[in-house]
């Protein structure tokens, strides 16, 4: 986003006649399509790796519907920060300050159980951590956040939908209320 403002793209939409809605709403779609292509890529190369599914094909759709509209979430934040930011430099770094420690501290790589005490409330309310619980229990691997006594990690599949729905809320508006006054 940020690329497609400082090349003068957005300014050539701008002078078109269609809804703001429209080009934000294609970015992210374009987003998720990318989105779904890496996600196929992914499961080709767990499936040959040696990963496999412990469920029925309902739960792993269910599980994969999860992912991308977690993603789709995230792009419109993306779409956002793209707006708010100057340069193509300046959104990866801030990128790469939020979504990375928002990576590491959630139960994607280890139990939130080994966690120091105060990190571990941090970690179970992390959104990522919800994702990877309801991932687990939908693909019907072990999934150590089940002894967990939180709400997000007795309820991962509903925490994704709820923290989904919530960003979607927040950062479509803010987005396009932003290029709106962007354009003017």
């Amino acid at each position: 986003m940020v690329s497609d403002m400082s090349t003068g793209l957005m300014d050539r939409f701008r002078s078109l006649p269609m809804s703001r809605w429209a080009v934000l709403l294609a970015q992210s779609i374009s987003e998720l399509l990318t989105q779904m292509i890496s996600a196929v890529i992914i499961v080709g190369v767990g499936l040959a790796i040696g990963w496999r599914v412990h469920t029925n094909a309902a739960d792993v759709i269910a599980a994969f519907a999860l992912a991308l509209l977690f993603g789709y979430a995230f792009t419109w934040a993306g779409v956002w920060l793209g707006l708010v930011l100057r340069s193509p430099e300046s959104a990866q770094q801030l990128g790469f300050i939020v979504f990375l420690p928002l990576t590491f501290i959630s139960s994607a790589f280890v139990p939130t159980q080994g966690m120091p005490g105060w990190l571990q409330p941090i970690a179970n309310w992390n959104p990522m951590s919800a994702l990877a619980a309801a991932s687990r229990h939908l693909f019907g691997n072990p999934n150590p956040a089940q002894a967990v006594h939180s709400w997000p990690m007795q309820h991962p599949e509903l925490a994704v939908i709820c923290w989904s729905v919530g960003m979607l809320l927040v950062f479509a508006p803010l987005a396009v209320e932003l290029y709106r006054r962007k354009a003017l």
